[in-house]
């Protein structure tokens, strides 16, 4: 099965295409310039506005999304950032530290009865200059298993535990 899931910020357009079912669906999006991002998008936010969420701060924003299959409904949410710890990322073989960070959807209690959709962290090198650690989270839809994607290849990455600082 071959999926495929695009949203062209400029025309506020967000597309869905699975081929085994042979579903294509297209739909305008309210896009906020500078204030709407999908994706790995996230972490180039993050590490922009790293130092307001290590001082505390819950930035919101607004994502593209798409609703589980039949309906493939691509959508807008907003979501909130925060800094959720200093941690010690495994990977590789080594020991990496990293600043945490949640990008948490705030879905409608309606929709809460029909769909989890589970928060995507983003860790970023501690200390700074602030670089891509790893991301964990769905690939696109909410009920896509969790993937982790790292920095540096290698063995089964490890999980995140509270740093001692």
């Amino acid at each position: 099965m071959h999926r495929e899931f695009t949203v062209d910020f400029l025309s506020g357009t967000a597309t869905a295409h699975i081929s085994k079912d042979n579903k294509d669906v297209s739909e305008k999006v309210d896009i906020e310039k500078g204030r709407t991002f999908a994706g790995f998008g996230f972490t180039l936010v993050l590490s922009n506005l790293r130092k307001r969420l290590l001082r505390g701060e819950q930035v919101q924003l607004k994502a593209v999304g798409f609703s589980p299959f039949p309906t493939l409904k691509p959508q807008v949410v907003t979501v909130k950032l925060s800094h959720g710890g200093l941690d010690r990322v495994k990977m590789s073989g080594r020991s990496l530290k990293g600043d945490r960070f949640v990008v948490h959807p705030e879905v409608p209690a309606i929709a809460k009865l029909f769909v989890t959709v589970p928060d995507t962290k983003v860790w970023l090198t501690n200390p700074e200059p602030a670089g891509f650690l790893r991301w964990e989270g769905p690939i696109v839809l909410p009920n896509d298993r969790l993937i982790r994607v790292d920095l540096l290849p290698g063995t089964t990455s490890g999980s995140a535990e509270p740093s001692k600082r």
